[in-house]
Order: structure tokens, then sequence, then C-alpha cells
């Protein structure tokens, strides 16, 4: 995803080839709209109800290749933005995450993928191998009360496998500086019995935090939409793929063990490893991301994984391409692992990153309207005919007074309104799906 470039929040996208809210005559109708209005925002922003200290929504779950939601088919239309936790530590900067969610939840958007973590990093949430900062923990707390204040989900990531935010990197150097860990090699992470102890720890304490705001634990709390294991797991090291199946299989099981409410994905970025068919290497942008020690069905399979997950980059992956062979491409990647999803894995596939970055070649921003567009509309299709293409989260939005933490794919909304009113249309068009087109005044709210 993002390589740290230095001082805190800064970020650059990795280059291909790169790791990466009285009664009386006359008040009747008023008071009557008002209470229709209520009601249409209440429906089309994933039936929320907030009421702190109560757990009053429906955990999202998982029939077959279909999210629901009270037995009714939840289709995602959202967003990254990592650094919600962060930004919350502080009381001054906590109005941008308000402000996210707001602009967010006016764009019809569900679910915000945010991380879960920072391993001794600024503002760190895990200071050192099973400490944690009860200040920065507070910080999480609130982000997901004002979520559920603003009728968003989360997608909640709990380790990174790049460096910046700490990391697998992190661990690893805990774990050597203190003598016992096994090798140097940021991928005995996935291999140092120690390590996989501590991470562990780091899930369980995760799992079972009690937020201070409403007496609700995580595992508790329907607010979250899903955990996702890791940020773009790899593996050089073992191009088999051995290693990180059996890291991703005794993960998945730990977590289960613990919280069998909450859906939970690896958090795979989609490509085929050694065990997959030619024909499904065929489909990866290149030979050498076979050789990455992840492979998307494998991983997938495992029973504990409730959903696939993959991202789309293409001009990392086809440096040289035009936008003509970018899209043709990603209509291939897409349609591959929608695919997957509902002939092999019988489980729904989210593509949790996408983005089109501005130093792409011959970049111009009418560009990512066609980008974007033709992954909306391979959802949206896949919806309309109940497939397994749940949704889609774009990377990445911010608000205003953050190039600290931009980076060559950030979008700031309003700034370019023809992004904004694609984001909103798709929203309307999976809300149609999920309610019919005629049961949602759609115009009275968003579209």
């Amino acid at each position: 995803m993002s390589i740290f470039t230095g001082r805190p929040g800064s970020w650059l996208k990795p280059s291909a080839g790169h790791n990466r809210a009285r009664a009386g005559n006359g008040i009747v109708y008023p008071v009557l709209g008002i209470a229709v209005c209520v009601a249409l925002i209440y429906l089309m922003l994933g039936d929320f109800k907030f009421s702190p200290g109560k757990s009053q929504l429906s955990f999202v779950q998982r029939n077959g290749t279909q999210f629901v939601v009270d037995g009714r088919a939840f289709y995602v239309n959202g967003w990254n933005s990592y650094w919600l936790m962060d930004q919350s530590v502080e009381e001054s900067s906590r109005p941008r995450v308000s402000e996210i969610f707001q602009t967010g939840a006016k764009m019809g958007m569900t679910v915000c993928r945010t991380w879960a973590f920072n391993d001794g990093a600024y503002h760190a949430l895990q200071v050192s191998l099973g400490i944690f900062d009860e200040r920065v923990f507070k910080a999480l707390d609130w982000v997901i009360v004002e979520a559920r204040r603003h009728g968003i989900r989360l997608l909640l990531s709990l380790v990174n496998n790049l460096q910046h935010y700490g990391g697998k990197t992190q661990y690893v150097k805990w774990a050597w500086d203190e003598g016992f860990g096994l090798s140097s090699s940021n991928d005995s992470f996935f291999f140092d019995p120690s390590i996989r102890s501590y991470f562990k720890i780091y899930l369980k304490t995760i799992l079972t935090r009690k937020n201070h705001l409403t007496g609700i634990e995580y595992r508790d709390d329907p607010t979250i939409f899903a955990w996702e294991l890791m940020n773009e797991p790899q593996c050089q090291s073992d191009a088999s793929g051995d290693t990180l199946q059996e890291w991703i299989e005794e993960m998945t099981e730990y977590v289960k063990t613990i919280d069998k409410k909450h859906l939970l994905t690896i958090g795979l970025e989609g490509f085929y490893g050694p065990v997959s068919p030619e024909v499904k290497q065929n489909i990866n942008p290149g030979k050498w991301y076979s050789t990455l020690g992840s492979d998307f069905v494998r991983n997938s399979k495992v029973p504990y994984v409730d959903f696939a997950s993959a991202h789309i980059y293409p001009d990392q992956w086809l440096v040289e391409a035009d936008l003509n062979e970018k899209v043709e491409y990603i209509s291939k990647w897409i349609t591959s692992h929608i695919e997957d999803g509902e002939k092999t894995l019988n489980k729904p596939i989210m593509f949790t990153e996408f983005g089109l970055s501005t130093k792409a070649k011959n970049f111009e921003y009418s560009h990512r309207i066609i980008f974007y567009k033709s992954i909306f509309n391979k959802i949206h299709e896949s919806a309309r005919q109940n497939g397994a293409g749940a949704g889609a989260l774009i990377w990445q939005l911010l608000v205003q007074g953050m190039e600290d933490y931009n980076d060559d794919y950030g979008i700031v909304p309003r700034e370019r309104p023809s992004v904004d009113k694609l984001i909103k249309e798709q929203s309307c068009q999976l809300i149609a799906v999920r309610y019919g087109k005629n049961s949602v005044d759609k115009s009275s709210v968003i579209c």
C-alpha cells in the first residue's frame, strides 16, 4: 500500500515491484416529513441506530457469496482512511475524523477501512511487545463511537506487512533486540514461535478491548464490519507459500476462538501463487507476482476466512500501459476474482483498495472517472446478478490540511466534484439493488 518516507504521516505509494451524524395545527406535516427523511437515512446507511452503551445494530454476516444484514443483501461502497486512530489521539485533530465520516455518509458510503495498529511509531498503540498505550486505545475507542454516530462501519486492519506504522518489521526488531528472535529477517514474523505468540497477545488485547465510552468489547460491537488480519501479507523468503499459509491458518483460527461474531478476511493483494493453475497465474500482471509467498485462492480457502480481498493498482503493475490497457486489464482481474468467489471459494470478494496515481503515465484527472467507473460497474453488475462481487473501497480519502498524509492517490472530497458525483451514483446503484428501485426515494438524501 504505502511506504513511509520519514516523518510521521508522510507516505508515498510504492512503485511497481516494490514491497509494498409541540403538537398542534400546522405542525403535523413538517414533523411527518422529518420522520420520513430520518427513516430514509436509516435505511440507506445500513440499519444504524446509535445508542452509547447498547448494541442495537445487527452484525454483518455472510450467506454464501453475499454479505447480509438482517437477512437482506449488503453491498459495500466505501473508502480507506488509514489515519483515523492517529488523528484521534489529539483533541485538536479529531474534527478531521468527524469530517471524513460525515462526508462519507453524505456520499452514501457505508464502510471505512482503517488501521487498528500502530507498532512503535509516533502515537503508537503498542509501544513494545505486549505493552499498550491507554491514551491511544481511547482514541481508537472514540473512532468506533464516532463511526457509529455517522452510520459508518469499520474494516479494521490488525498489522502491516510494510514498515510504516511499525508492521512486521517492528515485531522482528523488538524480538531481535530483546535477544530471543530466531532471525533478523522480516519474514521471521511468520515463522518465529515467540513472535507468533506476541502477535496473539496483540490480537486478544484488541478483540477483547472494552470501549471506555460504551462499555462494549470490540468483539461484541457490530460497528466493526470485519477484521483484516494483515495489510498485504507477503513472505518472499518462501515462494512456495507454505510459511504464509501456515501462519494464516493459525492466526485466523485463533481470532475465531475469541470472536465468532465478526467477519474475518486476510488482507491479500490478490495475486495467484504457484499452487494456482497456470491459467490463473497468467492473470497476474507478471511472473514475479507468483513468487511473493501468497496465493489468493489457497489462502482464501482457509475455513476461518469469511471473505476474500484483493487490491487494484494497474499503474503500479503495468507501468508503461496506457489508460485503455489498464482498464482492459482490471476487467480481467476483477472478473477472475469474482469467479473465484463464486465457483471455488463460495465467499464474497471485496476489492479493499483501488486507486489511480497522479504519477501514472499521461495522467489526467478525467482518467480517474473512467478508471473508477469501470470498477464500480463491475461491482454493480455482480450485485445485480447476486454474485460474489460484494464491494470496493477507494484508496484514499482525506480532508483539507492533511498534505503530510496524502500520496499520489489521495482524494479530498469537494475538490473534484466529478469524483464525488461518481461515488454518490455508485452508492445509489447499490442501494437500489439492496432495497429495490421503488423502495427508497434516493434523491432525498444523496442523489
